[in-house]
């Protein structure tokens, strides 16, 4: 549960610095459904640390560079950040992780 409190908070520093609504598409997953979904053996989802989502009006570009802005000045935390064509990975493991799943890749991970 206290995981879930801590990445809620910095998805609430994300949507107070964009203004608009964030939909999450994924939270906490079970280890069935993680399978089930295709999911990592050791992801992050099973820890309730990471979130799949969206924010409307927004691409996944401008919202991972929004996510990698609120990093750098320190306002979230270091983490994972996975974009996609339609939906952003974040995720508070404690070190920094990048990667670009989206089929026209103009994003340069940091």
């Amino acid at each position: 549960m206290r995981n879930l409190e801590l990445l809620a908070d910095e998805l609430q520093t994300l949507r107070n610095y964009v203004g608009k609504p964030i939909i999450i598409s994924s939270g906490l997953r079970s280890f069935q459904h993680n399978l089930e979904v295709g999911g990592a053996t050791h992801s992050q989802h099973l820890y309730g640390t990471a979130a799949d989502f969206k924010a409307v009006g927004m691409t996944t570009l401008e919202l991972a560079n929004a996510i990698e802005h609120l990093i750098g000045i320190g306002q979230m935390k270091q983490g994972g950040l996975g974009i996609y064509d339609t939906w952003i990975h974040y995720d508070i493991r404690g070190e920094k992780a990048r990667w670009d799943n989206r089929k026209k890749k103009a994003w340069t991970a940091s």
